[in-house]
């Protein structure tokens, strides 16, 4: 059944880094629009100054792939980071990307199963991103590695209430240098006055709103959210959201798919607001879980448990099809 008490777990702040680019955290936004070839977004952020690099990405990448373009896009500006902050992707979990930071002396510290609250910084920027993107390209949505410079650029050089400051001040310790303002006709190339002129309204468009919009998203991080706390081998139920499980195979209706599993007992408490439950043998998804997505069992644990759904790897998907049945094409937005 629903749940009507609010979230578990109040936030719990990561530590606080000494130095700049010393702790970072990292984040992709994918499923965008192709462009030149690109559709994915990696989002590396400094923890302390909140400064953040934009690269754009194509659709398949690998950990080694990545691994080349963080030297050539963060190494060689930042250095080596101490630790590195980010969700259980695939890439970021993988034997080559774990056994290179190992060799560099980087702790990397991952989010707990199904939680990317746990990296709320990157997830907020990631939404302010898409805003700017949006202001940017809404006509033309297929040109928007053009625009991920400049959405770069006035994301590093805007005011952020959480430093006091923008990122480019705290990092570089100036003021950020202020794009030259453009009159309308002072060139008589009429091209280049129309694309200028574009410009300087979409940049008044993003000061007005998308400033405010950010700090809304940051300030209701805690409002509804209350704390709670279980204690080791008690029995739980785990919720498991189906329309954000990459790893599960989903079934034909959303809308009655089951919201809890389990009684499943807590074997351990892992920092203030993640435990780790006791899964069957065969379950193929992380123990870890944050204190949101847990329900106390009340009264005596059932002899039958309700199991977790099936999952699935990449080893169990067959990428080949046998045949083409048929074929139809379908206009507008949603065209598949």
């Amino acid at each position: 059944k629903y749940s009507t008490h609010a979230p578990y777990g109040l936030l719990q702040p990561l530590p606080i880094p000494q130095q700049v680019w010393e702790n970072i955290s990292m984040d992709f936004i994918t499923n965008l629009p192709p462009s030149f070839n690109k559709t994915v977004i990696w989002v590396v952020v400094d923890r302390l100054t909140k400064y953040a690099h934009f690269i754009s990405l194509p659709t398949h990448f690998t950990a080694a792939s990545l691994a080349t373009m963080f030297l050539s896009e963060i190494h060689r500006l930042h250095g080596t980071p101490k630790s590195i902050v980010s969700d259980r992707d695939k890439v970021f979990i993988s034997k080559f990307w774990k056994e290179l930071f190992k060799i560099l002396g980087t702790t990397l510290a991952f989010s707990s199963s199904y939680h990317p609250q746990t990296e709320g910084q990157t997830e907020v920027l990631n939404r302010c991103l898409e805003t700017y993107l949006r202001c940017f390209v809404s006509e033309e949505p297929q040109n928007w590695t053009r625009f991920l410079a400049l959405a770069e650029f006035w994301y590093n050089t805007s005011y952020h209430s959480a430093i006091g400051m923008t990122p480019f001040e705290a990092l570089y310790g100036r003021a950020p240098p202020s794009l030259a303002s453009y009159v309308a006709g002072t060139t008589q190339i009429e091209s280049l006055d129309e694309s200028l002129t574009r410009r300087a309204a979409t940049l008044q468009l993003l000061k007005n709103n998308v400033t405010r919009a950010r700090q809304r998203m940051v300030q209701q991080a805690n409002s509804k959210r209350r704390e709670k706390e279980f204690q080791e081998g008690q029995w739980v139920y785990l919720k498991l959201q189906p329309y954000h499980q990459n790893t599960v195979f989903r079934c034909c209706s959303q809308k009655l798919a089951k919201r809890f599993y389990g009684p499943f007992r807590i074997l351990r408490r892992i920092g203030p607001v993640a435990y780790e439950l006791e899964l069957p043998a065969t379950a193929r998804i992380h123990p870890v879980f944050h204190v949101s997505l847990l329900k106390p069992c009340v009264g005596t644990p059932d002899t039958q448990v309700t199991p977790l759904p099936t999952t699935h790897t990449s080893a169990d998907v067959d990428g080949v099809p046998r045949a083409i049945l048929g074929r139809r094409s379908i206009s507008g937005s949603n065209a598949s």
